[in-house]
């Protein structure tokens, strides 16, 4: 199967304060990286710097789950339509995250 940017699931709001990407609860990353471990899913893409990152227009995308133990993982892909991002466990967490 073949994938392009456009069919991962998109990152639909970030609520992280102090990150880099994040620019008024919009994600400016090209994609994320959803890491952690068992039960915490947190965003590996998280740059805790003063100065900004990412492109100028972007809609944010899911580039690589590690969390095989979510329901929305199918080979280390998110298949949920969107995910949120925000304080959890972390300071980045992936908000859509649901273990099995």
């Amino acid at each position: 199967m073949s994938m392009t940017i456009d069919d991962l699931p998109r990152v639909s709001e970030c609520a992280v304060l102090g990150c880099s990407y994040n620019d008024h609860s919009s994600c400016h990353a090209a994609a994320v990286t959803i890491a952690g471990g068992v039960g915490d899913a947190e965003c590996a893409t998280f740059i805790p710097l003063g100065s900004k990152g990412g492109l100028d227009k972007v809609v944010s995308h899911v580039g690589a789950c590690q969390r095989a133990e979510c329901v929305h993982n199918s080979s280390l892909e998110c298949t949920a339509a969107a995910v949120r991002v925000g304080p959890g466990a972390d300071a980045a967490d992936c908000l859509t995250y649901q273990p099995r």
